[in-house]
């Protein structure tokens, strides 16, 4: 919901030209709203400002170009940013405490348009606490299949999914539950996103050539139990994260694909052999973060579903009461959805935070083999799933029969997966 009064003395700096009270305002405002992050665009007539509250971009308001050039100073003042270069792209950092005492970490970029510098901000709450794992939205087997991983002594854990979707969030959960006294945890990330006592995290600097890999190698020789590494994107840091779990490290990371069992051929396109994928990796978590339905509005779907949506949804919801062993049957029966309509507290979207949804392959005998044997990643999906594997389909529609969301939002990030056991 906006802040009627700090929307108004926006709008007030706006039409006084106080540059320093705008910036501020923009940031101030943008935190009340939960925006993840700000966007200033320069336009041929006008500068446009949004933010992205919830995962989708919202117009907030507009000022006129005249200003723009002394915005873009006052925000590259903030954040150490040479203010005479406007010809190539910047990134830097700043760090800002509301009024609260919540403290911010700014990651700002500018990007060069025909119309002037486009300016990106992206907020990051220091001081956030991190939930427990029990708090994020994993249920079923895919908790119990996360938990089996965690509890292993070596291996990989990897998770995966698009920018922005929760990837580093439920990895510091995973450490929240791991960090205890008798264990040594390292983390190398770029950027250390949230500070927590007991890891001992480092951020990695591509400029000294400090990167992946090189962080990874300086662990191993801290003597850890457990590293987690920001992301793997290259042979050289994948070698390293094998070898880890190979002299009895738990390793966990992020990696880029579409799903789970995508993960395996990614990894194996690294020209990582067969037998290291299949004894290394232990988890591979898949997640999308959705809109949550506001709690004060949301009612029930009174339009009939697409019949060929009704048709998939029955496939996907076959069996699920086994992979759900905690679910009231009596939510499978009624298959009763929600829609968005829109009140004053969730400022007439109809939606009011995120949650995540999941999709957990543990690996086994079964499926280390079917590695072995070169099988393609349709044929280990269809294993896995016969295995007890929850999609990312089933998970999210698992949670709109709850009422959590809307069955627009699971299908708007879920593919629909073909083949159901």
């Amino acid at each position: 919901m906006i802040d009627n009064t700090k929307f108004q003395q926006l709008k007030d700096s706006i039409l006084a030209g106080n540059i320093p009270q705008l910036a501020l305002m923009m940031i101030s405002l943008a935190l009340d709203m939960r925006s993840s992050d700000i966007h200033i665009e320069p336009e041929e007539k006008h500068i446009r400002v949004r933010y992205r509250v919830d995962g989708v971009l919202q117009e907030i308001v507009e000022y006129p170009t005249n200003i723009h050039p002394a915005v873009v100073s006052r925000i590259k003042i903030m954040s150490n940013l040479k203010i005479d270069e406007q010809r190539i792209p910047q990134d830097g950092r700043c760090e800002v405490t509301s009024k609260d005492n919540r403290e911010m970490d700014l990651r700002v970029s500018t990007f060069p348009t025909v119309n002037g510098e486009k300016i990106v901000m992206r907020i990051q709450d220091k001081s956030r606490k991190i939930p427990d794992l029990s708090e994020i939205g994993m249920e079923g087997n895919n908790f119990k299949y996360l938990m089996e991983g965690l509890d292993s002594p070596n291996g990989i854990i990897l998770n995966t999914g698009p920018t922005g979707s929760g990837k580093t969030t439920t990895l510091y959960c995973c450490l929240n539950k791991l960090n205890t006294v008798d264990v040594n945890i390292l983390t190398i990330e770029d950027p250390v996103e949230i500070q927590m006592d007991g890891l001992s995290q480092s951020q990695v600097h591509h400029d000294i050539q400090y990167n992946f890999a090189t962080g990874m190698r300086a662990a191993l020789r801290q003597d850890p139990d457990i590293i987690m590494v920001g992301e793997i994107r290259d042979r050289e840091t994948v070698d390293i994260a094998i070898e880890a779990s190979l002299t009895g490290h738990l390793v966990l990371s992020t990696v880029h694909t579409n799903s789970a069992v995508e993960t395996l051929t990614r990894i194996e396109n690294m020209d990582v052999p067969e037998f290291l994928v299949a004894s290394t990796i232990e988890v591979i978590i898949a997640q999308r973060l959705v809109r949550k339905l506001c709690t004060a509005c949301k009612v029930v779907a009174t339009e009939p579903v697409n019949p060929l949506l009704v048709e998939q949804i029955g496939k996907a919801l076959t069996g699920i009461d086994a992979k759900f062993p905690e679910l009231d049957k009596a939510l499978l029966s009624t298959k009763q959805f929600y829609v968005p309509k829109g009140c004053d507290q969730c400022n007439n979207i109809g939606y009011f935070g995120r949650t995540a949804i999941y999709e957990v392959l543990r690996m086994n005998n079964a499926l280390r083999k079917m590695i072995l044997d070169k099988a393609s990643a349709i044929d280990i999906e269809k294993a896995a799933i016969k295995e007890g594997m929850i999609t990312l389909e089933q998970d999210g529609l698992v949670k709109a029969l709850k009422g959590v969301t809307s069955l627009e939002e699971i299908y708007s990030v879920a593919r629909k997966v073909e083949d159901y056991v």
